[in-house]
């Protein structure tokens, strides 16, 4: 891992000179350190373990291997490596999957370089950070839920489900409440059962749309 204080990452593309691109921006800031490309599923593994990165950006059309598998993968193998998906893709289903899978990050290919860049900051940081078009197809596709009888949130889960909405991850969670990760996995799988979410992100979209989510509330 990078021993200094810049963010270490690795870009996993198949696109050669997209790749080269991204590299070019990521060595133009202090704080970012690129430090090299993969182009396959293989290759990705193979270099996460060599130059353990702090960051990970990934394009999941891989052609070897489906990029969200690797990037559950790299997450059992090197927990302390961040994640980042970033896609061309407009499936709604890839966020989900991505974020069951342990990523930092979603976004778009159409974005800005800047909303990327800052993205891999926010992933070192603990926090989760998803386009804006993305998530706006997600509240979009969610089906509204309404509560089983019984099935509102405790306290403590309200204050989880806020900052899941606060793009924090159970990690960050877990130490803003000092509690353990167990725990607060435990709370965030009971928080997604009642709210009848397969991922995170999409609790938080079912929970804007039922209007649970108060502003300002961390």
């Amino acid at each position: 891992m990078n021993s200094g204080e810049a963010i270490s990452v690795l870009v996993v593309d198949g696109h050669q000179t997209f790749a080269e691109l991204l590299g070019h921006a990521l060595a133009g800031q202090p704080d970012l350190e690129y430090v090299g490309h993969a182009r396959t599923g293989a290759e990705a593994l193979q270099l996460a373990a060599q130059l353990e990165p702090n960051v990970i950006l990934l394009d999941p059309d891989l052609s070897d291997a489906d990029g969200i598998a690797i990037a559950e993968l790299i997450r059992v193998r090197q927990p302390d490596t961040r994640v980042v998906i970033l896609t061309a893709s407009d499936e709604s289903a890839l966020v989900g999957r991505a974020t069951a899978a342990g990523a930092a990050g979603f976004l778009s290919k159409n974005g800005a370089l800047g909303d990327v860049l800052n993205a891999l900051r926010t992933a070192h940081g603990g926090g989760m950070t998803v386009s804006t078009d993305i998530l706006a197809r997600l509240l979009r596709s969610t089906t509204p839920v309404v509560a089983p009888r019984g099935g509102g949130l405790t306290v403590r889960e309200d204050e989880v489900l806020h900052l899941m909405a606060a793009g924090l991850d159970a990690r960050a969670i877990a130490r803003r409440l000092g509690i353990s990760l167990h725990t607060c996995r435990g709370y965030v799988k009971a928080v997604l059962a009642k709210l009848g979410a397969h991922s995170q992100l999409e609790a938080v979209a079912i929970a804007t749309r039922r209007g649970l989510l108060r502003p300002g509330r961390q």
